[in-house]
């Protein structure tokens, strides 16, 4: 078993609980209230300063240039696509620029900001590269049972699912592990307990999040 699925089954519950959220199936159901889901992406918008600045600081720590270059790729789909699908999506929903840009951010979203730039200060190719395996392999395993989406759903939920399954995105999920499984094994055993630490602790933003973007009426 490679180092990132064990991982994985040390975090089982949360992870299961994020893969399986109920935010998440009614999201693809197209039931998720529009509010709900306006709230959810204002929050989550505000992470991609921070993801920015860790995808790049991870960049510049990796081994080589052909260890670079598949996230030097990633972050132009960050700061590209997906950009325009948050902005387009706020006109969508009715979200004034003036609420996207000054959020009244969550608890977790803020703590969600914290261990971003926490990786991105260690020094650690194998701690950046934690925080971002589990926040895009975790994304991964929540859309890819209903990708590809129904056809009758608005954009600002289709294209959510679909911009986090597919070929592509599973290539850079295959990436990141890859990595994340590679270094392990250079590291000293103080070093990887600090990974499985940062780890876990994501997976349990990740579930907090989900479960503060719920909030069922």
């Amino acid at each position: 078993m490679s180092p990132t699925h064990v991982l994985q089954q040390s975090n089982a519950t949360a992870w299961q609980s994020i893969a399986q959220h109920a935010f998440c199936r009614e999201l693809a159901e197209g039931s998720l209230p529009n509010a709900r889901m306006a709230e959810y992406l204002i929050q989550d918008y505000s992470f991609i300063d921070g993801f920015v600045r860790l995808a790049a600081t991870a960049i510049a720590h990796a081994p080589t240039l052909k260890d670079s270059v598949p996230l030097a790729q990633f972050l132009a789909v960050i700061t590209g696509p997906e950009n325009t699908y948050f902005l387009r999506s706020f006109d969508a929903l009715g979200v004034s620029e003036e609420r996207w840009r000054h959020p009244q951010l969550w608890s977790v979203t803020q703590d969600f900001q914290a261990i971003m730039t926490e990786a991105r200060l260690s020094g650690s190719y194998a701690r950046m590269i934690a925080v971002l395996v589990v926040a895009e392999w975790s994304y991964l395993e929540w859309a890819t049972p209903f990708n590809p989406p129904a056809d009758t759903l608005p954009f600002y939920f289709a294209e959510w699912i679909s911009l986090h399954a597919g070929p592509d995105f599973e290539g850079v999920v295959s990436y990141l592990r890859t990595q994340l499984d590679t270094v392990w094994a250079t590291l000293d055993d103080t070093e990887q307990s600090h990974v499985e630490d940062i780890f876990s602790r994501t997976v349990a933003l990740e579930q907090r999040f989900f479960d503060q973007a719920y909030q069922p009426d």
